[in-house]
């Protein structure tokens, strides 16, 4: 008989070490922490942060664990806001094939607990490998499709298992406890997409963060919880949530095929639906130049699933409901020659000539010979002419991965309102380094914001 899921990746976890993983696995795992980081920077200037940075400080009232740049909070509050910080601005790591985000449940309380015990850069790595690995293999075992017919949104779900894998492993699990520890995280998996369109989606990782790190501290505390939850037959992740699952799946490979390094990464703020279709358009305008005023129509071309998540926002109410409309997100490029949080500001997105030019310019339709991510754009001009780009693979997929360079790029541009430039390099080179890095409280003095000047009295 094949190992139980649930005690085979609790053995997993609870053994893994930092020789087990290979170079290009540990590699990988710096991109997802640089690019995490820098999505957090980024986050501060999310629209709902101050209201989760409110939720956050009333989480308790003792101040032992780090914001990212930001100031001090409980160990719980101080988790999900970091964990809304990575997502806040919809441009953090996706797992395509599960549509769920990783880093923002994993990192925060990875942090959390590596900073209030002193650990190093190098166990610090170790948690991390086995949080994202966790969490990803859970959800292969799902079957997916059945999941998603559900209405179930994978952060919320799967999330809680691989924040309580990399917390257990920072705290010396044996495998029993962090089976325990699963069956406690599993207790709290939610999220369905019934929340699509909101930030609510967004609440889903972060929640899921501080729902792992409570699985982990609970069944430190020796609570008993169920040991085999993934397959428990009687309200059993994978007989509940789908129809039995794949439980073999989830174990196929399980330490020699590292599914984190398949996490595809976003050099845009935006869905990660539509970086496919981000990457046509930009690559049109890289190619040639074009003056919005002469462009009759845009016509974009989606996979079914994604039109559906993203063809239905040709008018827009704000900040997040822009970041996911195709339409919006298309006028924005063919603009500005440019998509970063810029164009996400009210000034921009709520310009009239942008607004119109969405509405009636842009038409985006779905295309069932077109899967995933894949996506066509084109442009007719005013003389007739048409200017066409397709796009299998967008920038930061596995396929068409970002290079370090990129990341540390997308760290420098998010870093600099907050870190100075010699802290951002600090940190920059922390990063790369971290297996030499000391304990993670360093990491967070490197990224304390840098102090403002005063401004002069009138």
């Amino acid at each position: 008989m094949p190992p139980e899921p649930t005690q085979a990746l609790a053995d997993f976890a609870a053994t893994l070490s930092f020789d087990a993983i290979p170079e290009r696995t540990r590699e990988a795992c710096k991109d997802l922490l640089l690019d995490a980081l820098a999505c957090a920077l980024a986050g501060h200037q999310g629209e709902e942060t101050a209201q989760l940075a409110g939720l956050a400080g009333a989480l308790g009232q003792s101040d032992e664990s780090s914001v990212i740049s930001g100031g001090r909070l409980s160990l719980a509050g101080a988790t999900l806001l970091n964990g809304y910080l990575i997502t806040s601005v919809t441009m953090c790591d996706t797992c395509r094939e599960l549509l769920t985000h990783i880093m923002p449940e994993v990192l925060p309380p990875t942090l959390a607990i590596a900073e209030r015990d002193g650990i190093g850069g190098r166990d610090l790595l170790v948690a991390l490998a086995a949080g994202s690995e966790v969490a990803i293999r859970v959800g292969i075992g799902l079957d997916y499709p059945v999941f998603r017919a559900k209405g179930w949104h994978g952060p919320g779900v799967l999330g809680p298992f691989g924040a309580a894998a990399a917390v257990g492993r920072l705290r010396g699990f044996d495998s029993e406890t962090m089976a325990r520890a699963f069956g406690l995280a599993g207790s709290q998996s939610a999220g369905t997409f019934a929340a699509w369109g909101t930030p609510t989606v967004k609440f889903h990782q972060c929640r899921g963060a501080l729902s792992g790190l409570m699985a982990a501290l609970l069944a430190e505390q020796e609570f008993v919880a169920t040991r085999e939850f993934l397959t428990e037959p009687d309200g059993g992740l994978y007989n509940t949530y789908a129809e039995g699952g794949k439980p073999e799946a989830a174990l196929a490979g399980l330490g020699t095929v590292w599914e984190l390094e398949k996490l595809a990464l976003r050099p845009w703020p935006s869905a990660s639906s539509i970086q496919g279709m981000i990457t046509a358009m930009i690559e049109l305008v890289e190619q040639h130049e074009i003056d919005p005023a002469q462009v009759e129509q845009v016509r974009i071309t989606l996979s079914p699933p994604v039109f559906k998540l993203h063809g239905g926002f040709a008018t827009y109410a704000a900040k997040f409901e822009a970041m996911l409309s195709a339409h919006y997100v298309v006028t924005a490029i063919l603009h500005d020659r440019a998509l970063t949080l810029e164009q996400f500001e009210p000034a921009r997105y709520d310009a009239a000539a942008l607004r119109s030019f969405a509405a009636n310019r842009v038409v985006v339709t779905a295309d069932p010979s077109l899967s995933g991510h894949e996506s066509r754009a084109e442009i007719e001009t005013a003389d007739g002419a048409v200017l066409e780009s397709y796009c299998e693979f967008p920038r930061g997929a596995p396929e068409n991965p970002l290079t370090r360079a990129h990341i540390i790029d997308k760290f420098r541009t998010y870093a600099a309102p907050r870190l100075s430039e010699a802290g951002i390099e600090t940190v920059i080179d922390a990063v790369t380094r971290l297996e030499e890095l000391d304990s993670a409280a360093t990491l967070f003095d490197m990224l304390r914001a840098a102090p403002q000047p005063a401004r002069r009295s009138a």
